[in-house]
């Protein structure tokens, strides 16, 4: 459903029921579509939260790349005495 800001500002709590119920309202301002009003998606269970979670660590593993590790990360910084170069 298409919508002027000024005619909504009438029928906001309309517009905001209808939104509940699953229907997506497009505002406009002079015939352009500006602002969208929509149902917010339901939260996910931690069931559902705990498998996505999982799904990214299992692609995510082994694409790591090897490097230095943090004590040795910044040597090119100091000589072998120490000091900086």
């Amino acid at each position: 459903m298409n919508i002027s800001v000024s005619d909504a500002k009438a029928q906001l709590t309309d517009l905001v029921r209808r939104a509940e119920e699953g229907e997506e309202i497009i505002l406009t301002r002079h015939g352009r579509s500006v602002a969208r009003i929509g149902p917010v998606k339901a939260r996910l269970s931690p069931e559902e939260r705990r498998k996505i979670i999982d799904e990214i660590v299992k692609e995510a593993s082994g694409k790591g790349l090897p490097g230095p590790d943090a004590a040795h990360s910044q040597d090119f910084l100091y000589d072998e005495f120490g000091l900086p170069r």
